[in-house]
């Protein structure tokens, strides 16, 4: 990665994580979106894991530790997952990708309220931004039939999962505070997460039935391997060189391609009012990643996968 130019990593990094929200639509209907959810992140993590360990990195980490990347898997990774797979049921993945471009503004606050990172006057013109644009955005969606037939629930789900993954992210800024590298953070946090998916499933009563169709499994190896192994590998590597400023563009090109997307294979026809809603969530966005109030990793990516 290290000699891959600039070009190429923002490239990679935005292409495959605006197209993982279309991806994640091949997962739905083969099977329960736990299912997906599950097998995806514990397939993500033993790679990121074996990848690491084949470099040398040490992965030997006590209880305490272990506990921590737990935290974080089960919410960056687990239960924020559940919601964005379900969103998308009664949602275009386009629609769902701008609603979760919000978490760097959820990320902001919830780094003032529990470590005390002031909210600039750029961040809070920013989250009054992104939030009318993405209030506009949703807004013409009540109006329209959508596959899943309840519009609400899609809402619902996506704020659910913007909440969760921004507890994640907190967790994830307090990891790397304490000294926890972050690719085992991120590998172990990866496999802890889908396997609490995996156990909140089997839990709950689901029946699991592996899918047949060639769409699901080579839709899961693409969000595994691409969505959540290249795509970080490349953005760590554009974060080192450029700084969380320039790279957090990332999270402003996502969700705009991610609608593109939409727009051209799932029928998602915005109108007017969407539009001016793109263009206030992108200046909002733009506001905040200019400088993120938390440090986590996931700034920028959160708008993505």
């Amino acid at each position: 990665m290290q000699r891959l130019p600039v070009s190429v990593l923002f490239t990679v990094c935005v292409l495959v994580w605006s197209t993982t929200w279309y991806a994640i639509t091949f997962q739905i209907g083969g099977s329960t979106p736990e299912l997906g959810v599950a097998l995806r992140f514990m397939l993500a993590g033993a790679c990121v894991l074996a990848w690491r360990a084949a470099r040398g990195e040490t992965l030997r980490f006590n209880g305490r530790a272990h506990l921590w990347f737990a935290l974080q898997g089960v919410f960056l990774y687990g239960v924020s997952y559940i919601c964005v797979y379900h969103a998308e049921r009664y949602l275009p993945s386009g629609v769902v990708a701008v609603g979760y471009s919000a978490s760097p503004l959820a990320g902001g606050i919830g780094a003032a309220w529990f470590f005390g990172t002031p909210l600039t006057r750029r961040f809070i013109l920013g989250a009054v931004l992104g939030l009318a644009g993405v209030a506009l955005i949703f807004w013409p969606e009540f109006g329209k039939t959508h596959v899943g037939g309840n519009t609400m629930l899609g809402v619902v789900f996506t704020a659910g999962s913007v909440f969760l993954s921004t507890i994640g992210s907190l967790l994830a800024s307090r990891n790397g505070a304490r000294g926890l590298s972050m690719w085992p953070s991120l590998g172990f946090g990866m496999l802890y997460g889908g396997a609490a998916v995996l156990l909140i499933a089997l839990l709950s009563g689901q029946a699991f039935a592996l899918p047949s169709t060639a769409s699901w499994w080579i839709a899961l190896l693409y969000l595994a391997l691409a969505g959540s192994v290249l795509s970080f590998a490349c953005y760590l590597t554009l974060l080192e060189r450029l700084g969380a400023g320039p790279a957090g563009t990332i999270g402003v090109m996502t969700p705009i391609l991610a609608l593109v997307i939409s727009t051209l294979f799932e029928g998602y026809r915005p109108d007017a009012l969407a539009g001016v809603g793109v263009l206030l969530a992108v200046a909002g966005n733009v506001l905040i990643l200019r400088k993120p109030a938390t440090p986590s990793v996931r700034a920028a990516s959160r708008a993505a996968e």
